[in-house]
C-alpha cells in the first residue's frame, strides 16, 4: 500500500528551569492510506507532543527537528506557516481529547462545522451546511437540524465529540490525528464513539493515527501499534502479531496488567510494572526502560539499535531475540 506519512527521526525539546526535556527522542513511524495506527503508551511518554508536532502546534518555545516528516510527498519539516495552515484542516485534521477545549463557546455549532470547510473549500454557506447536517447524522448525532442552531454547552459530552469528529471530517482529510479521543467519556459512550470511528474510518478511506494509554481500546480498533516509552518507539507491529507475540519486555508488561477473563482470579492482585519513568530532561544514556526491567544486560548500557524481527515487527531492544542477544 501507498504510504502517506513518514516520520523519520522525529525530537521535541522543550526548555524547562531543571534543563531541557526531551519529550520526544528520535521516533520513526509510517502511516499507509486508510490505515489506522495506534500510538499506544502511559502519560508522560511523549505521544501528545507527537501528535502536536505532526500538525505543527506545540508550544511556542518547544523545538521539533527531524530528518523528514513526508504527508503524501511533502515534507511538512520547515514548511512555512502559509503551506500547512493550507494542508492543516483541508488534508491533515485532529480529534482532540476533551472537546469542549475544541469547540469555541462563543459560536453555535453550525457557524463553526460551516467554517472549517469554507476556510479550505469554495462552497456557498448552504452547501457547507448541507454537508455538515449530513455528516452530524453520520456521527450519529440526534436531531441534526436542531444542533446546528446550538451552542457546545447545550449538548452532552458524548454529543460534542461527535461533532468534532464531523468537523475533523468536513474536508475529507487524508489524515486524521485522533489524541485520546475517548478519554473523557465514559465506557458506553467510549465504545460508541470508537466503532463511530472505525466505521467513518472505512467509509471515507481515511488514515487515522489514533493516540491511547488503553490496550483495549488498541485491540478493538487498530491495524498496525506503535508502542511508546519515554519518548521513543520501542517496538512497532500489527496488532494481532503484537498481542501474540509481544517483544519488548515494556509491551510484556503493559499486557500482563490487563486481566483475562477466566485466568484473573476475582479479588487476586494485579501484575505491574516496577520502578518509575526515568526523567528526561538532561541527557538520557542507554535503554531508559533498564531500570525497570527483568530482562537487563551490559547490551543495555548503550542506546539499543531498533531492528526488524519479521515483517512488520520491529523492536528496540537487545533482549528482545537470541540474535540480538548476541550481537550486544
Amino acid at each position: 500500500m501507498e504510504i502517506l506519512l513518514d516520520v523519520k527521526n522525529l525530537r521535541v525539546d522543550l526548555p524547562t528551569p531543571g534543563g531541557m526535556l526531551h519529550a520526544v527522542r528520535g521516533i520513526d513511524f509510517q502511516v499507509q492510506r486508510g490505515e489506522m495506527l495506534c500510538l499506544v503508551g502511559e502519560s508522560g511518554c511523549g505521544k501528545s507532543m507527537t501528535s502536536l508536532a505532526l500538525m505543527g502546534l506545540l508550544p511556542r518555545k518547544a523545538v521539533r527537528t527531524a530528518d523528514h516528516i513526508r504527508f503524501d510527498g511533502v515534507d511538512l519539516q520547515g514548511l512555512p506557516e502559509r503551506e500547512m495552515s493550507v494542508l492543516r484542516g483541508s488534508r491533515m485534521a485532529m480529534i482532540f481529547q476533551e472537546p469542549m477545549t475544541a469547540l469555541n463557546p462563543s459560536y453555535t455549532l453550525g457557524d463553526q462545522l460551516c467554517e472549517a470547510l469554507r476556510a479550505h473549500r469554495k462552497v456557498s454557506m448552504a452547501q457547507a451546511r448541507e454537508r455538515a447536517l449530513y455528516l452530524l447524522e453520520r456521527a450519529g448525532v440526534p436531531q441534526a437540524a436542531d444542533r446546528l442552531r446550538q451552542y457546545p454547552h447545550q449538548l452532552s459530552g458524548g454529543l460534542r465529540q461527535r461533532v468534532v469528529i464531523a468537523m475533523a471530517l468536513m474536508c475529507e482529510p487524508d489524515l486524521i490525528i485522533a489524541d485520546e479521543p475517548t478519554t473523557a467519556l465514559d465506557v458506553t459512550i467510549q465504545a460508541q464513539i470508537l466503532r463511530l470511528i472505525r466505521e467513518l474510518q472505512k467509509e471515507f478511506g481515511t488514515a487515522v493515527v489514533f493516540i491511547t494509554h488503553d490496550l483495549g481500546v488498541v485491540a478493538r480498533i487498530a491495524d498496525r501499534v506503535a508502542v511508546m516509552y519515554a519518548g521513543e518507539v520501542v517496538e512497532t507491529a500489527p496488532v494481532a502479531e503484537l498481542f501474540a507475540h509481544p517483544a519488548h519486555p515494556y509491551t510484556r508488561g503493559l499486557l500482563n496488567c490487563i486481566p483475562v477473563r477466566g485466568k484473573t482470579l476475582p479479588g487476586s492482585r494485579l501484575q505491574a510494572i516496577p520502578g518509575v519513568v526515568p526523567s528526561l530532561v538532561g541527557k538520557v544514556e542507554g535503554c531508559a526502560f533498564a531500570n525497570r526491567c527483568n530482562q537487563v544486560q551490559a547490551g543495555c548500557a548503550a542506546t539499543p539499535p531498533y531492528v526488524a524481527l519479521d515483517a512488520g515487527h520491529a523492536v528496540r531492544c537487545v533482549a528482545a531475540s537470541p540474535l540480538l542477544a548476541e550481537a550486544a
